[in-house]
């Protein structure tokens, strides 16, 4: 692989889990269930012993104790997993500072330029993957290849605690055998789509004629085709910007009273800007997120201009967004409330007259955010968020 790039895909195994059992060794070797308790908790993550049973991330839990009965349930504990997580990170910035991070527990990196120092992609997936068990307890499995697709194929060849490589030799025997729903992108229903004009597998994919594979997919044929062949120039992004920021919450129970659901929206609201802030950026988007009871989902959304990050503005948007959606569906039991924000940028000091109109505002929402750090997230509520 010397004149290729060098990509690694670093995925931990069953992270959550993972964490719970390295934390509490009585539940080593046990099927365990990371999730909600409630009527409406969803899967957060499996241990490979229930993983066995069919459990799997974002089933319900009441899905998921049916298929395993015996499984250790246990509520997820962000603030943790976001603590072992900085230190599998801190192992990836010592080989180099190309890290695209995915989510807590993986990340693609760039070491193309590291293999003067630490030898071969293979030397230093190793090394990783040690480092990341002697200081957290916990294992990672990591593909090697030349690009982030072949790599990201790869670290999922072997888990968990696997080490797999694609080199550029390899691409067509490996890929070729792989069903299409291997393949990010292609959703359930296109692949049924695809299945259905007899294609099965990449390689039937990366063979089939425009005349099968344009009315699939328009002018995305050509980057599919590219896509089974495994061809893929997309770089390792450092600094990606967050595209979106949002929060939301599913019911224990549907809520049809207006005013129960728009003090869940303000609560909704709050945190999302809360966490604005926490990032130190502003917004110039806000976005209403609506399920019914019927799994049936709707969103509303609303730019505005300057860009803001206070609670206020966020919350008076999306309320009106809501309202909004209730003049169209009045009496309609709702199972998930969501807010969100986009249209995202760094927090700069905005023009003279609108720092002027939000200083009062500004300055409740710092008081607010200090006493939650200091007193925990619950030691503070507005009126605006109350029942």
């Amino acid at each position: 692989m010397i004149d290729h790039r060098a990509i690694l895909h670093v995925d931990m195994d069953a992270f959550y889990a993972s964490v719970e059992a390295r934390d509490d060794p009585s539940l080593v070797d046990k099927p365990v269930i990371v999730g909600g308790m409630g009527g409406r908790g969803v899967v957060a993550a499996a241990s490979y012993e229930a993983r066995r049973f069919g459990v799997h991330s974002a089933m319900p839990m009441r899905e998921a104790l049916k298929r395993c009965p015996h499984a250790v349930c246990v509520r997820p504990r962000m603030k943790r997993y976001k603590e072992v997580s900085q230190q599998v990170f801190a192992v990836f910035g010592e080989f180099t500072d190309q890290v695209e991070g995915l989510s807590l527990d993986e990340a693609f990196l760039d070491v193309t330029a590291s293999r003067e120092l630490f030898g071969t992609p293979v030397d230093m997936a190793r090394e990783i993957k040690r480092r990341i068990r002697e200081r957290t307890g916990v294992t990672a499995s990591v593909g090697v290849s030349h690009n982030k697709l072949l790599a990201k194929l790869a670290s999922e060849m072997d888990k968990p605690d696997g080490l797999t490589v694609i080199g550029p030799d390899d691409v067509e025997a490996v890929l070729d055998p792989l069903p299409i729903r291997r393949m990010h992108g292609i959703g359930n229903k296109t692949a049924a789509r695809v299945e259905e004009q007899g294609l099965f597998t990449l390689g039937q994919l990366r063979r089939a004629p425009e005349s099968v594979l344009w009315p699939l997919f328009g002018r995305d044929t050509r980057r599919i085709r590219e896509r089974a062949a495994g061809v893929d120039d997309r770089p390792v992004i450092t600094d990606a910007a967050e595209k979106q920021i949002s929060s939301e919450e599913t019911f224990d129970e549907d809520i049809r009273d207006h005013g129960r659901l728009c003090a869940a929206l303000a609560n909704l609201a709050e945190r999302t800007a809360s966490r604005l802030r926490a990032r130190e950026l502003k917004a110039g988007l806000v976005i209403v997120k609506v399920r019914r009871r019927d799994f049936a989902t709707f969103t509303r959304q609303r730019s505005f201009s300057p860009a803001t990050q206070e609670t206020r503005l966020i919350t008076q948007l999306a309320t009106e967004l809501l309202r909004g959606w209730f003049d169209e569906q009045p009496r309609v039991a709702v199972r998930l409330l969501g807010v969100g924000v986009g249209h995202l940028a760094p927090a700069q000091q905005l023009d003279l007259f609108a720092a002027a109109e939000g200083a009062g505002s500004g300055k409740l929402d710092e008081a607010v955010d200090g006493i939650r750090e200091k007193f925990g997230e619950k030691s503070l509520r507005r009126g605006s968020s109350l029942d």
